[in-house]
């Protein structure tokens, strides 16, 4: 099976320029495509992750990809599917986001030897002549097809502003320097830049007389077509630091039934033949396929190692009778009794389960809170040392997020 067919099979095609060819130069030709990545934050997330498995398929099969952090487009922000202006950021933290990029995406590419080639767009659009640039390149965009575009849509409904117009040019200038400095054809990316990348291909015919092409990837939506990644506490990030692990690993194995052999096709090198198997599964068994989703993404994102220790406390959760050491924890001391006693809103504050004892009343005024697989009733409910014979208890916030409380010496 071609790279084509293998996009294609594990769903993850949207749109395309032009089928036929795009078809031709990934089946039977060596190609340089490439992905852009704009550094809002200092982590990617599981939104990128789709971009790179994609970028990882296409080096598989002896493409080249460009990397494209946006140093230059970062500084605008782009507007597709923002209600309103991104933040803006300074140079300073752009090339900070972009460092911590380049060292996550490394884990899943490989730059060396010129197998791949990470570029900053910073490195032509800083420095631009802005009367030249109209001149040159402004002429060739229609702003009434600008306006229409999908991308803008939702800004117009509050306020587009100038500043984030230019973001397309922006985007369709990185395309054709590309070309230029690596004689890339194809620019891939999730389906929300439809429109930017039609820019970019468009530009290249117009201004140079060059056949471009472009791509889009399924974006990372659950059967009721709400976007993944979100939970209570925020993104799922690909930094261990903002997302643990545990974390991480616990979000893939709490998808709906709905999801997992999507995400299995579209998270996973999990061969085809395997996945249509899991596919079979029906109702309690599809633990089993989510179980293998969970561990299959976080060993590519942590490693194995990570991956089995996640594995482990998720397991003891879930019942087998597997150690606990690997669940999220926090340490209690005899300093944090008073009067051989400690309040379970402490406890939740503490523990960073909750922000603050209002929010730790609400949850257990809700039913949200069980310590030890017993509900807690009272927002007034105390523990002492002896809750701790073990010398742990397990606190569960809700359906899906537990957390280890320890008593130390």
């Amino acid at each position: 099976m071609g790279v084509f067919e293998e996009l294609r099979e594990r769903g993850l095609i949207a749109q395309m320029t032009d089928e036929e060819k795009i078809r031709d130069l990934l089946d039977n030709h060596k190609t340089t495509f490439y992905i852009g990545f704009d550094p809002t934050a200092d982590s990617l997330h599981v939104g990128h992750f789709v971009q790179i498995m994609v970028m990882a398929h296409m080096q598989r099969a002896g493409h080249t990809p460009i990397a494209l952090f946006g140093g230059g487009t970062g500084m605008i922000g782009d507007p597709s599917g923002k209600s309103d202006m991104r933040k803006m950021l300074t140079k300073e933290e752009i090339d900070h986001n972009i460092e911590c990029f380049q060292k996550q995406m490394s884990r899943l590419i490989d730059f060396s030897d010129g197998k791949a080639i990470m570029a900053n767009n910073g490195d032509w659009l800083l420095n631009l002549n802005y009367i030249e640039f109209l001149r040159d390149i402004g002429v060739h965009f229609s702003v009434n097809r600008m306006l229409a575009a999908e991308c803008y849509k939702q800004r117009m409904e509050r306020g587009l502003s100038f500043f984030e117009l230019n973001y397309m040019i922006m985007q369709s200038y990185d395309f054709l320097e590309l070309n230029h400095r690596y004689n890339c054809q194809l620019e891939l990316g999730g389906d929300d830049q439809w429109s930017n990348i039609i820019g970019g291909v468009e530009l290249l015919r117009r201004k140079e007389g060059k056949e471009a092409y472009g791509m889009t990837f399924t974006l990372l939506t659950t059967s009721e077509g709400k976007k993944m990644g979100k939970t209570e506490k925020g993104a799922v990030w690909l930094d261990p630091e903002k997302t643990s692990p545990f974390d991480f690993y616990q979000y893939w194995r709490n998808i709906g039934d709905a999801d997992v052999i999507k995400c299995l096709k579209i998270l996973t090198f999990l061969p085809l033949s395997q996945i249509n198997e899991l596919a079979k599964l029906q109702g309690g068994e599809l633990n089993k396929a989510k179980e293998i989703l969970a561990y299959e993404v976080t060993k590519l994102i942590h490693g194995e190692e990570e991956a089995n220790k996640a594995q482990e406390g998720a397991r003891a959760l879930f019942g087998s009778g597997e150690n606990t050491d690997n669940m999220p924890s926090t340490d209690l001391t005899a300093a944090d009794f008073t009067n051989g006693e400690i309040g379970v809103l402490d406890l939740l504050v503490k523990t960073k389960l909750a922000p603050s004892k209002g929010e730790g009343r609400r949850l257990i005024t809700q039913g949200g809170i069980s310590i030890d697989n017993e509900k807690v009733s009272e927002t007034t409910a105390k523990l002492t040392s002896k809750d701790f014979e073990k010398k742990y208890i397990i606190i569960k916030k809700g359906k899906k997020i537990f957390h280890k409380v320890n008593l130390v010496d």
